[in-house]
């Protein structure tokens, strides 16, 4: 999939579970970090902020923080304790015509095969 984005810095807001490691592996202390996740990262600016946010209990940030450190997934937030139902961003449209909320969804556990375009 490719995505065609502004040359601007951006926000990423990015799931754990399913999307960057197998879901429920942190349940059964097998985490299995998914095919294209260290390629999609490398393609984030590091002039972006990178949230990351999860289901997770609170119980499991030191875990999760190592894990994330050990793969070299760079973030500046991490939220623990999300509800697990949709996640909803709202944001405005700037003057210019740029939609400035965009929605990824992508199968559980399936690879995070995400090419960045940088419209000019």
């Amino acid at each position: 999939m490719d995505l065609v984005l502004s040359a601007l810095n951006k926000t990423w807001i990015i799931d754990i579970d399913g999307t960057l490691f197998k879901h429920n592996g942190y349940k059964i202390n097998r985490e299995e970090l998914l095919e294209g996740v260290s390629d999609f990262f490398s393609q984030i600016s590091e002039n972006d902020m990178v949230i990351i946010i999860t289901g997770r209990d609170e119980a499991y940030r030191e875990t999760t923080v190592g894990l994330l450190n050990e793969y070299a997934i760079r973030y500046d937030h991490i939220i623990f304790n999300a509800p697990l139902g949709e996640r909803i961003l709202i944001n405005d449209i700037k003057p210019s015509g740029l939609h400035t909320a965009i929605a990824v969804n992508k199968l559980r556990d399936m690879p995070l095969n995400i090419r960045i375009i940088a419209d000019e």
